[in-house]
């Protein structure tokens, strides 16, 4: 029974227990940094100091200079634009109102010359009705005559 405790404890320390495993990764975190690197992460940020600092001496005021002239001549360009947008949103509402007049007017056009179509169907059929009944009549009366001569031959 010791043996199993033992054994499961072993088990247990090997799933649960990371000391080890973390011991070994900060081991090789602290020898890739200081080891091998050595004092370039500090020589780095010095330099990157130096440069923030020769900037802020130097440049500033060469920029201040630079945006009194420029940002003006910005914000004129900047005016400009503002009104062409205006203008080209003002031609699309306009082009966009006149191709709707347009295709309302081509519908209602299209409507009438589909009206028009139906009334044309329609009076061509009832034409054709009506010459059929009277072809229709003729042959009534063609075939009720014949019928009264024969009967009339046959007497």
């Amino acid at each position: 029974m010791t043996e199993l405790s033992r054994e499961i404890g072993e088990v247990w320390s090997r799933l649960f227990d990371h000391r080890p495993f973390l011991n070994g990764e900060i081991k090789f975190m602290e020898k890739e940094f200081e080891e091998k690197r050595g004092d370039r992460e500090v020589e780095n940020l010095f330099s990157i100091l130096e440069k923030f600092t020769d900037i802020k001496d130097t440049q500033v005021d060469h920029i201040k200079k630079s945006a009194g002239t420029g940002i003006p001549v910005l914000n004129e360009k900047l005016t400009q634009l503002q009104l062409l947008c205006i203008n080209s949103d003002k031609e699309y509402l306009e082009f966009h109102e006149i191709c709707k007049q347009k295709r309302a007017e081509n519908q209602e056009k299209r409507r009438q010359e589909w009206d028009q179509f139906i009334d044309d169907m329609n009076f061509k059929c009832k034409r054709i009705e009506n010459t059929f009944e009277e072809k229709e009549e003729e042959l009534r009366d063609l075939y009720a005559d014949l019928n009264h001569k024969l009967n009339i031959a046959n007497n």
